[in-house]
């Protein structure tokens, strides 16, 4: 009989631990408990947020400046402000 088989037998843990899988734990706690949104996940969204607004002020600066000079400069059009 093998070794394995006579510890399980006799109820021995065996020489070896199974590995157990990790279960991802969430310690971040709740904003409020009826909600299930977590500070972490409010968090990232704020980080998101911001990043989102930087790229849209980024977005329009670029669009401002083809309609006001890149435009123009190439004869594209003429701004109504200099008939």
């Amino acid at each position: 009989m093998g070794e394995a088989r006579r510890r399980a037998k006799e109820g021995l843990l065996s020489k070896t631990p199974k590995r157990k899988k990790k279960i991802a734990k969430n310690d971040s706690p709740r904003i409020v408990d009826w909600l299930p949104i977590t500070a972490k996940q409010r968090d990232k969204f704020i980080d998101f947020s911001i990043k989102g607004g930087w790229i849209g002020i980024g977005i329009l600066v670029l669009i401002w400046l083809t309609v006001r000079i890149i435009g123009p400069a190439a004869g594209w059009w003429v701004p109504a402000d200099l008939h």
